[in-house]
């Protein structure tokens, strides 16, 4: 009996450290394992804002959706200025201008057109990959992803679009109550449970709401 009695005490001293342990440490590895993930799916939602805004600056409007976005990178193509050659010291000391020493071959100003993707990212960027959120073991989740028109103070109509994930999808797999917390809080505080960037319901300049 007394035997029992010990094996029972100390099972039962085992578990309290261990919940211990776990209330500390738990919401640590959290944090870290969040931060690992947030930083992954911000480097991606920054690409995305960047094909927007240049998709914008050539259709006027943005892309509806990341088939037009992708077709955008890989079919069309943006003007890239190749130069060759600077102003020296003395030139620009002499007030010569770059169109002047273009004029007089000192040094070369060239237009190329090149393929949207490789002029805003590189070669070897994949355009496929750009809908996926990046960083959550085992899984295939896509970024949502939406285009709105709204109306500045003084009545101009303003082109917005606004991408982003929710909590609830990219922490998936981490603890369930910390997860819970999350979200509610950012409800209660009348924020966006998730990362995004941009906004279909203020002119907020493209911003994410991480910055």
């Amino acid at each position: 009996m007394k035997l029992t009695l010990k094996v029972l005490l100390v099972a039962a001293v085992f578990l309290l450290v261990y919940m211990c342990y776990r209330s500390i440490m738990g919401p640590i590895e959290f944090n870290e394992e969040k931060t690992a993930r947030d930083n992954a799916i911000i480097e991606r939602l920054i690409d995305i804002r960047k094909a927007q805004i240049e998709y914008k600056n050539i259709h006027k409007v943005h892309a509806a959706n990341f088939d037009e976005l992708g077709k955008f990178l890989n079919e069309e193509k943006l003007p890239f200025l190749r130069k060759e050659g600077n102003l020296t010291d003395e030139q620009l000391e002499k007030g010569m201008t770059e169109q002047e020493a273009v004029k007089l071959g000192l040094i070369k100003r060239d237009t190329v057109w090149v393929l949207a993707k490789d002029t805003l990212f590189n070669a070897n960027y994949n355009v496929a990959d750009m809908r996926y959120v990046p960083g959550i073991p085992d899984e295939r989740i896509q970024f949502s992803m939406d285009t709105a028109t709204l109306y500045s103070g003084s009545g101009y109509q303003i082109k917005v679009f606004e991408a982003g994930v929710a909590f609830k999808d990219y922490l998936r797999g981490m603890d369930a109550q910390l997860r819970y917390n999350l979200i509610d809080k950012a409800e209660k505080q009348g924020k966006y449970a998730g990362l995004r960037v941009g906004s279909l319901e203020e002119i907020n300049n493209n911003a994410g709401n991480w910055e």
